[in-house]
């Protein structure tokens, strides 16, 4: 009898082992992890994110789910990802990749908190109230890119001082941003007296088209800022490069990293990094009202010295003194 006992009290405690995980599963916070790059192109960026969420006390499928959605550079499906993503109700949504999927998310809902990074002035777009005082369900991190299109002309200049034809490819994908860059790019050319010529490479097939037209039109030296569609395709734009001979600089660490010349823009590392930690901070209850929008205060210069021997460029002892990091 006591076995018999022993045996119904055992099932009853294994069937409820099922319903306490469930309820715990259920307890735990989901991100929406939502990014206008791919998974390949994010991933660098995640371990900084995770690093900051941590921080905070959350580690993912300890106590928090990441749930993620990348629209691998095609940002016209952003909207539909959104909405898949609201659907799912996280706890919040962390938006990346260019301003597009912050608009993205917060057009999909009116109440789940948003976490955005962008190169775009978050005010300007009407995201947030002031850079202090954000109000509303939005805020993040200001990281500077359409900025330092100038400085990194001139560090170009620097590179390769003979180079009188500047080629600048762009991609469809972030069209202000396009405007701005171009607008920026042509100021910093003609003050150093230098020839810019503009190229648009999206989608896919037309990225070694526009190499080839640069061939065709004497490139001596190239310009790629930030898109998400060109950071997607970082190590085919850097091969590129080095297949035509073309000296460039890149405005990510992923270029360099993927053999890309030479690249100068804010630390990603600690962009995402304090987006892990706005990330964690909301999830315990505090309120994006209430917490600034921070700006990415570090630059960084990644100079990769194994292209620049392929390349046959000696790299000037003033870049090499300056840079950050130099790839060997």
């Amino acid at each position: 009898m006591m076995r018999r006992r022993e045996v119904i009290a055992g099932l009853g405690s294994a069937a409820a082992w099922p319903v306490v995980a469930r309820a715990q599963q259920a307890a735990m916070p989901v991100i929406g992890y939502l990014s206008g790059r791919s998974a390949g192109a994010e991933a660098s960026m995640l371990t900084a994110f995770r690093e900051g969420l941590n921080t905070t006390g959350f580690v993912e499928d300890r106590n928090v789910k990441i749930q993620f959605y990348f629209a691998d550079g095609e940002l016209n499906r952003l909207p539909a990802l959104a909405a898949d993503l609201v659907r799912r109700e996280p706890a919040l949504i962390v938006a990346v990749g260019s301003d597009r999927p912050a608009t993205a998310a917060k057009a999909a809902n009116a109440n789940i908190p948003i976490v955005f990074i962008m190169g775009f002035d978050p005010v300007l777009r009407g995201f947030v109230a002031s850079f202090s005082r954000p109000g509303g369900k939005m805020t993040g991190v200001y990281a500077i890119t359409t900025e330092l299109v100038g400085k990194m002309v001139s560090l170009l200049h620097e590179l390769v001082p003979r180079a009188t034809t500047i080629a600048l490819l762009q991609s469809s994908d972030v069209p202000e941003a396009s405007l701005v860059e171009l607008s920026n790019a042509r100021q910093a050319t003609a003050q150093l007296g230098l020839r810019l010529i503009d190229f648009s490479a999206s989608p896919d097939r037309e990225i070694e088209a526009a190499f080839a037209r640069m061939a065709e039109q004497r490139a001596e030296a190239l310009l790629v800022p930030t898109k998400p569609f060109l950071i997607s395709h970082a190590e085919r734009i850097a091969m590129l490069a080095a297949r035509y001979g073309l000296p460039a600089i890149y405005s990510r660490r992923d270029f360099a990293t993927a053999g890309g010349l030479i690249s100068y823009g804010d630390s990603v590392t600690e962009g995402y990094r304090q987006l892990g930690v706005y990330a964690g901070r909301i999830l315990k209850g505090e309120k994006p009202a209430d917490l600034p929008v921070v700006q990415v205060s570090k630059l960084e210069l990644i100079i990769n010295l194994k292209t620049a021997k392929a390349l046959g460029l000696t790299i000037p002892e003033t870049l090499l003194a300056t840079a950050d990091e130099v790839i060997q």
